[in-house]
């Protein structure tokens, strides 16, 4: 197995039904630039692909064209948004599993971790899981942070919360095997140079101190 791996993240393909958050356009991507992205990580055991939001174009786009193309993803879905408007719902975490996806959480209602109170926190951390292993039929023990906004708190709750493997947007490859995973996320105006880029990365000081920096505040 490589000894780092590139993560990369999705948000949403296509048109959507619903309205974005503010800035959420940004990483919106066209179905053509998605799948220009999915051929070019096929037989590249060094990359992952992962899915946040558990946004409907999952399920409706993005699903038959990774079993198409005999990839695999791990898709963090918003417990406390299933079955809404442009979401994914019970029967598409189904339809992901069936088709081997793996699934893990993104939290109850994309809060920023840093500034949730206790309430908030059993929602994000305890209910979310709860809700989502129901589904599965299995512990779900797997996140990705919203926003990728972390400190060394939010990082101590993930760890209390038995989190075995936590997801950032801290861009960049990560070590393969490390508890904290960074990712990449991909941009509405992704082109070659974008994936190139992207999919040649190594590791640079100025990614490991913005990692350092957010551990330790």
């Amino acid at each position: 197995m490589a000894e780092s791996v590139i993560n990369l993240t999705v948000h949403g393909i296509g048109a959507t039904s619903r309205s974005l958050d503010q800035d959420e356009d940004l990483t919106w991507v066209s179905v053509e630039r998605f799948e220009r992205v999915m051929d070019a990580v096929v037989d590249r055991s060094d990359v992952r692909i992962t899915f946040d939001d558990g946004n409907a174009s999952d399920v409706e786009i993005a699903l038959p064209r990774l079993v198409e193309r005999g990839l695999r993803a791990e898709f963090f879905v918003l417990a406390g948004e299933l079955g809404k408007p442009g979401r994914i719902d019970a029967d598409g975490v189904r339809a992901l599993l069936t088709a081997g996806m793996r699934v893990g959480s993104h939290g109850w209602a994309h809060r920023d971790w840093r500034t949730i109170g206790p309430f908030e926190e059993r929602q994000e951390l305890a209910e979310a899981h709860a809700v989502l292993g129901r589904l599965t039929g299995s512990p779900v023990s797997r996140v990705a942070i919203p926003f990728g906004s972390y400190d060394r708190r939010v990082l101590g709750r993930l760890r209390q919360a038995g989190v075995t493997r936590a997801y950032t947007s801290d861009g960049g490859p990560a070590r393969t095997g490390a508890w904290l995973q960074a990712r990449t996320s991909l941009k509405h105006d992704l082109d070659r140079a974008w994936i190139d880029g992207v999919l040649g990365a190594r590791t640079g000081l100025r990614g490991l101190g913005a990692r350092l920096y957010k551990r330790m505040r």
